[in-house]
């Protein structure tokens, strides 16, 4: 069943659970590239700052579709220790893939940024904002990174996101705002009427509103 008409519907849509946290400490971060059109209409009406961060997947090698963890900025990985065992795999292993995907963080910060500096988070309430989450490794990623640099507070808000994952991520984060917690879960795309992907010139579109 389709909940949301596209990813400025969902925006818009958690921009209104979200309106009672508006207060001159809160910074809005999106996880791109989805995840920025999210978040654009949730910084407007909190009138907060919009910045990024950039996690990427590990994915299982030969199988990158599998996520195995994911990558920070800063290079720490946060990684799902039960599929490593279950696949037999060490960290090691992962060690290529986790090289190539910091490039891509690298590449990536430096296109959206545009040479911003990243906003400040300390002392801040940072709201997490992504187009929705599976095995929320990428979220997990960003908020161990968002923690490190000194946040505050942290909220995590998604348009959806599977009960398992919903549940383990309001254990990391003082607040998860999830608009659509559904008994069967598939994918993200399920639940959007539009879930077409975005391209990088997009993200930075939005990004230069905010400069």
């Amino acid at each position: 069943m389709v909940f949301f008409a596209n990813r400025q519907d969902a925006g818009k849509k958690l921009a209104v659970k979200l309106e009672g946290l508006n207060n001159d400490d809160v910074v809005v971060v999106a996880i791109p590239r989805g995840g920025v059109v999210v978040a654009e209409p949730v910084a407007e009406k909190l009138k907060a700052p919009l910045d990024v961060v950039v996690p990427r997947k590990i994915g299982m090698p030969g199988n990158p579709e599998l996520a195995v963890g994911a990558l920070s900025p800063d290079g720490s990985i946060v990684l799902n220790h039960r599929l490593l065992w279950w696949y037999g795999l060490d960290e090691e292993e992962l060690k290529p893939i986790i090289e190539k995907e910091l490039g891509e963080i690298k590449r990536r910060m430096e296109l959206y940024r545009q040479g911003r500096k990243p906003f400040d988070v300390r002392g801040k309430h940072a709201i997490i904002i992504d187009d929705g989450i599976a095995t929320g490794y990428t979220m997990y990623a960003a908020v161990e990174f968002l923690k490190k640099q000194g946040a505050e507070e942290i909220t995590a808000a998604v348009p959806v996101a599977p009960s398992d994952t919903a549940e383990e991520l309001s254990k990391r984060v003082h607040r998860a705002v999830i608009l659509h917690i559904p008994e069967v879960f598939y994918s993200v795309g399920q639940f959007y009427g539009n879930f077409d992907q975005l391209t990088d010139e997009e993200v930075v579109n939005i990004l230069e509103k905010w400069k």
